[in-house]
């Protein structure tokens, strides 16, 4: 963001309204393009997705004129949605468990978000163009494209049939019920990483007093947390713990994370809290609760992911605009208006799990907790899909 907003001459409020076209291009186009992917199959979209991430990548470095950066953003959220569209349901038509196939795709995402700040941190040491942060990303797409001529796609729209089975005696209330705390939650997850993402290192530079390098490395400790996170979300799915469960104990745990990010005072505890939001709120959950959602609505795989991240996208689109506005009173506002969106989220899990009637959602999320941490403890879980 800060040498962007050198190199277009801007201040960095700006620059956060640039990368809020971003959330517009997802509007845009996530619910045609679940549409599409229902309709014309998978591969065609996530070949789109990734020819127009390579339009993106192509023009931000080069781009001097705001407006055409702000029209690359939006072809940026377009890119994300063709590919959300086409990743998600491919996963679940390959069968298995495919609550925890979907978790994957996330592992890569913070893999990612692992190695991007320092790569950037490592640009900014050396004096280097900020650009060749965008024209790596350029070639690991080129790359992908030779991937995926010789990749086999599943026939859309095949169902598991146990894949939904656990979900489908829902009363008509409770499922409305779901879907709307759900679909919300897709605001939130995407709102609560976005915001961190964006402002963690920051604010560790203006406000903790940090040096760049420690700065940049909080969002590394906060990708590996998510790399970590993902894994160990991986392996309960397959041991079928219940996802509701593990949406309400992680949501939990990444309040408490991201509250003590805003108020630590040492490196070590903004550290150590940085790792644990990560493993709870970028290690999967999102996928998670699309997951829980497929479920309700097995035929409409597309429809329905492109339903779900619209809610994110909205989150793209308005929390850069929210952040830019309170960072001009200061960098701590926003930071607590990011606590007060993990509240909102927990809540939200919360109602879901109560809605799908796990039983006991609170007593038995702390005996999940206690499992994760006892290597060999049989998990809770029922109505879980199995590989096949």
């Amino acid at each position: 963001m800060q040498a962007l907003g050198g190199f277009w001459h801007v201040p960095i409020a700006t620059v956060s309204y640039v990368i809020s076209g971003i959330g517009i291009g997802k509007l845009i186009a996530y619910f045609l393009f679940g549409y599409l992917s229902d309709r014309f199959g998978r591969r065609k979209l996530v070949l789109t997705g990734t020819l127009s991430y390579m339009v993106f990548f192509i023009g931000i470095p080069f781009t001097h004129n705001i407006a055409v950066a702000y029209l690359f953003a939006i072809i940026a959220g377009v890119a994300n949605s063709a590919l959300d569209s086409g990743t998600y349901p491919t996963f679940v038509e390959m069968g298995g468990n495919s609550s925890a196939s979907n978790v994957f795709i996330k592992a890569f995402m913070s893999l990612g978000e692992f190695i991007l700040p320092l790569f950037i941190a490592t640009l900014e040491a050396r004096s280097l163009w900020f650009g060749w942060s965008f024209i790596g990303a350029l070639l690991v797409l080129i790359v992908n494209l030779f991937v995926l001529r010789g990749a086999h796609f599943p026939d859309r729209n095949h169902t598991d049939e146990a894949f939904s089975e656990a979900h489908q005696s829902l009363s008509k209330v409770r499922r409305v019920i779901a879907t709307i705390a759900l679909a919300l939650y897709g605001y939130t997850t995407m709102a609560i990483m976005i915001l961190f993402t964006q402002w963690i290192s920051m604010f560790a530079t203006n406000d903790l007093g940090y040096s760049s390098l420690v700065s940049h490395g909080l969002l590394s400790l906060y990708s590996i947390g998510s790399i970590s996170g993902v894994i160990v979300m991986f392996i309960l799915l397959k041991l079928n713990f219940t996802e509701t469960k593990l949406l309400v104990v992680t949501n939990t745990i990444s309040l408490i994370a991201i509250l003590t990010v805003t108020h630590a005072s040492t490196v070590i505890m903004t550290s150590i809290a940085c790792f644990v939001f990560g493993f709870t709120a970028a290690g999967g959950v999102m996928q998670i609760a699309l997951n829980v959602l497929l479920k309700m609505f097995p035929t409409h795989k597309g429809v329905i992911t492109g339903t779900y991240f619209t809610f994110g996208s909205i989150a793209t689109f308005t929390i850069p605009i929210l952040t830019g506005i309170l960072s001009q009173t200061s960098i701590q506002s926003v930071m607590n208006f990011d606590v007060m969106i993990g509240l909102v989220g927990t809540v939200l899990v919360i109602v879901t799990a109560l809605a799908i009637g796990t039983g006991n959602v609170f007593v038995h999320a702390g005996h999940s907790v206690m499992s994760m941490l006892h290597v060999g403890v049989t998990p809770v879980g029922q109505g879980q899909s199995k590989d096949n």
